[in-house]
């Protein structure tokens, strides 16, 4: 799929569900989580891209999603698992 299609769609659905309103608790649920999700996923390309001669962590749904819901302490663990323990 075209990059400007998904960007479209994900705009789209934002702008219908902001406009209609969410009142049911699993879709904010859900969102809460998605918007974890895609804050770990950018904390671990952040960190990615200031160690890139030290450290590399490979951005998946694990460890995106210990980085987002753990916060730094998770991105702090994987480090440490992938120097020590890998």
């Amino acid at each position: 799929m075209d990059p400007k299609v998904v960007i479209l769609l994900f705009l789209g659905a934002i702008v219908i569900l902001l406009l209609v309103g969410t009142p049911l608790k699993p879709v904010r649920f859900i969102g809460y989580g998605a918007v974890k999700l895609i804050i770990g996923a950018l904390l671990l390309f952040a960190l990615n891209a200031i160690g890139s001669s030290f450290i590399h962590i490979p951005i998946n749904l694990f460890t995106s999603s210990v980085s987002g819901f753990l916060g730094v302490p998770g991105v702090l663990a994987l480090v440490i698992i992938q120097k020590y323990i890998l």
